[in-house]
């Protein structure tokens, strides 16, 4: 059967509207499997031998100090060094010292959340559809009967600049779209310095990366902003289901009050504790391909609370979509051959438009367990 990628199947639920309305139970679709509920000190229904569901509280992501990569050449190769070890061990890392201006994050942190508190006709006079997911939405592919997150979004295209169009952003407020414009492209810049040192790390021309993604003009970024209501049941739901994200590098700006990011590290989630003006790094399935498995995309979630709302920042900084993404030869070898075969990333992501987050079932799936060597 072909999914109709046009039209939602089911009428669209406002997470926000939901929450707002005073409800002390959430409705059976936001209700997980048992399984996948986040772990809570009173929820005595998680199985003691489900690991993924154990959360270590005591560990947290690496921070990578990109201010060290101009000092003494001894500061620069630990800076690279640390960061090749994130990229391969975690496949998530913060960023501090990073050139983007404290005051502008605060700012689009701020214009975002004003514009999630609009009135409703205000914010649907942007909803989406699953054509393209550019506007409000509220949820994530096309399959009926769906377990649904706990959240709301804005979708929006920023690169190549032949895709963004302005007109689609929110006016209100009325600052949002300067904002935003300027945000977008210095966090392009810092999506680019950190292909360039990722590059580097694997032995590759500096360019290798940026060159496999279309080049500078036709790198592929969508900015994301996930808004996380209050939720009376958190033991029952998630922000974001378990996903490893398909795109090749994501750039997270955090809450800056309240935390929800956990990260799998060897079967325990941990939770993500952001630092102050830090953006949190992850590697996406793209480069994981391309660097036949040496970084890792990792799988992560968002836990919601009953306290606070939350709302985050995700810039997609990805391949064009037409480009054919595939191992580059000169990590492939008789030891380790090309684990995956080629596919274009419109290929790839149209699985997630169609099926939701799926954990990692979909980069696991293009490759047999007999030819990876991890």
């Amino acid at each position: 059967m072909v999914m109709d990628c046009q039209t939602w199947p089911e009428p669209v639920i406002r997470v926000q509207a939901l929450a707002e309305s005073g409800l002390t139970t959430i409705p059976e679709c936001f209700i997980k499997p048992l399984s996948q509920r986040p772990t809570s000190l009173n929820n005595n229904n998680t199985s003691p031998n489900s690991p993924q569901q154990h959360q270590n509280n005591d560990l947290n992501i690496p921070t990578i100090d990109l201010g060290r990569l101009s000092g003494c050449p001894a500061d620069r190769e630990d800076t690279l060094r640390r960061m090749a070890e994130a990229c391969q061990e975690w496949g998530f890392f913060q960023v501090v010292n990073h050139g983007v201006r404290p005051e502008l994050m605060r700012s689009a942190r701020a214009v975002w959340r004003e514009f999630f508190h609009q009135a409703p006709e205000a914010k649907e006079a942007f909803a989406n559809s699953p054509a393209t997911y550019e506007g409000y939405g509220s949820r994530l592919g096309v399959k009926k009967g769906a377990i649904l997150d706990w959240s709301d979004y804005f979708f929006l295209h920023y690169m190549p600049a032949s895709l963004r169009k302005q007109a689609k952003w929110p006016n209100v407020p009325q600052s949002l779209r300067e904002v935003i414009d300027e945000y977008g492209s210095e966090v392009v810049k810092l999506g680019g310095r950190l292909l360039k040192i990722m590059s580097t790390n694997l032995g590759l021309k500096e360019d290798y990366l940026m060159n496999a993604f279309g080049g500078e003009d036709e790198v592929g970024g969508c900015l994301r902003v996930n808004f996380y209501p209050k939720c009376p049941q958190p033991d029952l739901t998630l922000g974001i289901s378990p996903h490893s994200d398909p795109g090749g590098m994501t750039i997270l700006l955090p809450d800056d009050h309240v935390s929800g990011l956990q990260v799998l590290k060897a079967n325990e989630w941990v939770t993500v504790k952001p630092l102050p003006n830090a953006f949190i790094i992850n590697i996406g399935d793209q480069i994981q391909i391309m660097s036949n498995e040496i970084y890792k995309s990792v799988e992560h979630k968002v836990v919601v609370n009953s306290n606070n709302d939350r709302v985050s920042l995700a810039f997609f900084y990805n391949p064009k979509g037409n480009l054919v993404i595939e191992p580059a030869e000169e990590l492939v070898t008789e030891e380790m051959p090309a684990l995956y075969p080629p596919m274009t990333f419109d290929q790839y992501r149209l699985f997630i438009r169609t099926k939701g987050l799926c954990g990692k079932a979909q980069v696991q799936s293009m490759t047999s367990p007999k030819n990876s060597y991890n």
